[in-house]
Formats: structure tokens, sequence, C-alpha cells
């Protein structure tokens, strides 16, 4: 059982979520609401207090409300908070860190993970700027769950309305409750860029942000594996819990890969490691200006792939199971395919870089998985949601050679 914080703030939904809190309770959890002052307008706190047993939280300067430091004293025991619904003004508030009351504290003071339910108006839902705010907070690794589409307090017909009760229920049990299907193993992660400098100045890099990555580590964690992390240059916090590795240039990545692969069960190669380095290193001095044309060349060399040298040195074992990306541009699932043989790897997991909502520099992405047995179109999500497919077949291959070790 857990304890969940209830976040309801003053959208016209605020009366499901009396049916969300009951909900959770029927899912074995205890639920703590957390009132805005503007839910106080459409729903009373009786209700919930009536629900949940416990007092409803809603002004942090309440008298005897900090006798325990309650405000902190929640966010270290939650084992989440959900926010439904969040309304447009709430979701501001998250995304610019702003705290000006006992919801937005909570979001900034607890490290438990985080579900929102949007619920607005049609255009207020599609305006660029809560479009940019919920991209920030996927970003951070707050769970989404989507708004439905149908008629509105306003009278429209669109999307907007809160999702229903049971879905943000099976959202939150989904995450909170232990999913022990990676206990016990262990994953070697690479995440990011890599840089390969010509000068102490310059550097020849790509737009890998290393999202893709970082989710898979912290599911990975999440599900119970003992996680390494391999990590490219990345203005991202890892997840807490990983064992990180810091390398900039693909043959310091080589290293660390090699290093560390031995004993592992699994590895995942989501960096996007340079093909190509300077040939010869980098000058030792900025590369002056040139004169005349200007014109400037350097020859590059091919850098060693990672996941080839894994499939040779891994040979015809079953453990480690490889897994590697193909971030094309073009020919999505030849080249993909052309990759799962000749490196010898398990599994592929295609995405086209070139399309605005996934790939590089986005929090969502659009995947091809690919195996033995066939390729497996996955729709848009969000990073975070796409690490969990991974992984989840990940454990159905690790069980399978299990099955196979042991017949």
């Amino acid at each position: 059982m857990a304890l969940i914080g209830l976040g309801v703030s003053g959208g016209i939904g605020a009366y499901k979520a009396v049916e969300s809190a009951r909900g959770l309770q029927q899912a074995g959890h205890e639920v703590v609401a957390i009132m805005t002052a503007s839910a106080h307008q459409l729903v009373g706190r009786v209700t919930f207090e009536a629900i949940t047993q416990r007092r409803v939280i809603t002004d942090q300067f309440e008298p005897g409300a900090n006798a325990d430091i309650e405000h902190i004293a929640l966010a270290s025991d939650m084992a989440a908070l959900v926010v439904a619904p969040a309304t447009a003004n709430i979701i501001g508030k998250l995304a610019l860190g702003i705290a000006d009351d006992f919801l937005t504290s909570r979001y900034l003071a607890t490290r438990a993970p985080v579900i929102i339910a949007p619920a607005m108006n049609t255009n207020m839902f599609e305006h660029e700027a809560v479009v940019e705010n919920l991209a920030k907070l996927r970003g951070r690794g707050v769970h989404i769950v989507g708004p439905g589409e149908g008629y509105l307090a306003c009278g429209w017909i669109g999307k907007g309305r809160l999702a229903e009760p049971a879905d943000v229920v099976a959202a939150t049990d989904a995450i909170v409750r232990p999913d022990a299907t990676l206990t016990g193993r262990r994953l070697l992660v690479t995440a990011g860029p890599t840089y390969e400098d010509l000068d102490p100045v310059r550097y020849l890099g790509n737009r890998s942000s290393g999202r893709m990555g970082l989710a898979i580590a912290g599911e990975a964690r999440r599900r119970g594996a003992d996680v390494v992390l391999v990590l490219g240059p990345c203005t991202l916090e890892p997840p807490r819990g990983v064992e990180v590795v810091r390398v900039r240039s693909a043959a310091e990545m080589h290293a660390a890969v090699m290093t560390h692969a031995s004993g592992t069960d699994v590895v995942v190669m989501a960096a996007a490691v340079a093909d190509y380095t300077v040939a010869g290193g980098a000058e030792p001095q900025k590369i002056k200006k040139r004169t005349g044309d200007g014109a400037l060349t350097l020859t590059l060399t091919r850098t060693d792939d990672i996941l080839a040298d894994l499939g040779r040195w891994r040979a015809d074992r079953a453990r480690p199971v490889l897994v590697g990306f193909a971030a094309e541009t073009e020919d999505l699932l030849a080249s993909a395919a052309g990759k799962l043989e000749s490196k010898r790897v398990d599994l592929i997991v295609a995405n086209d870089v070139s399309r605005p909502d996934g790939g590089f520099e986005v929090e969502t992405n659009v995947a091809v998985l690919i195996d033995a047995h066939g390729a497996t179109e996955l729709p848009l999500q969000s990073k975070t949601e796409l690490a969990g497919v991974i992984l989840g077949r990940i454990a159905d291959r690790l069980a399978s050679t299990d099955t196979a070790a042991l017949a």
C-alpha cells in the first residue's frame, strides 16, 4: 500500500477527483487530498475527508499545519503526487517552478513520481503556452494522463475533458507498484552524443539530447535493475540510483562500454555515437582562420563501431542481450534490419529522426522494434513510455533465455 497525494485544482472536473480518490483506495492505496483555493469553489473538502479519513491540506499557512513541517513530511512520505484535474494555471506553475500554495510547493519538494491529468477548454489545451509547459513537464519525467474528447463544460465538443478516474487510477497504480521484472539484472545503457574535438575550441557533434537513453536507464532502475549509465556530454540530470560513467568522445565511450560489458545481462546502446573523428586527433591550438579562399580541409577517420564490437565479443552466447538504435532519415526499415544482422544484435530500435515530433531534442518518439521475428511499429509516445515498451521486450527476451538455459 502506498500513500498518494491527490492534488485537486480548480477545474470543473474537480468532482471526478472524488472518484479518483475512491479508486486509488480500492487499488489498495492511502490517499491525502491537497486542494487549491479555486478547487474549493467546485467541491467541498468534507467530501474528501469523509472518503480518505485524512485531513484535507489546503493552506500551508494554516495554524498548526506546520507543527511537523507537514509540507516536507508529506513530500517525503508520498509514493506519488497526482494532480487531477490539472488546469492550465496549475500546469503553468509547475512548469515554471512557482510555489505559491501547498500543492505547488509539494511538487517542488517531492522526489516521488508525478502524474498530472490536464483538463480545460480545447483552445486552451492547444494553446502554445500550454503545449510548451506540458513539454517541459514531460522532459522532467512527469507522467501525463491525456484528456479525453467529448462535451466540455463550456459547451464545446473537443479535446480537453478530464481523463476518466479509472484511467487516472490505472496510470498511477502502474507507476507506484513495484515492477520487479528486472530485479537482479545488470544493465549497461549508453546515452547522449559524443563530441569529437577539432581543437581546444571546436568539436564535431550531433543533436542528441540523451533523453531516450536516460529514460531507459531510469525505467530499468525502477524495475529493479542495477544500471551502469555511460553518458556522453549532456545537460540533463541522470536518474537517481544509477552508476554514471561520464565520457566525451567515441573512443572514450567504446573503452567504457567494453570495460563494463562483462557480467551484464543487457547492453542498450541508445547513445548517438559519432561515426567519424578527426584523423590524427585534435589540434593542440585553436585552428586559425585561413586566408585566401578561406577553405579548410579536414581529414576524418572512422571510429570503432561499439555495437558491432559487442556483437563479435559476445559471439554465440545468449548474454548479454544486445539492443541497438538506428536513427535514420530514409530507408528506415531496410537500414535497421541490416544493422540487426550485420552487428549480430537481438533488437534494433529504429526511429526516423527527420520527424519533428520524434528523434533528437524532443520529449516524444516514434519507433519500430525489429528483431528476428519481424518488425513492430509503435505509435508516437513519450520517451519514458517508449522506454517501458523497450524494457518490456528486453524482460521477455531475458525470460526466454532463462527458460532455454534450464531446458
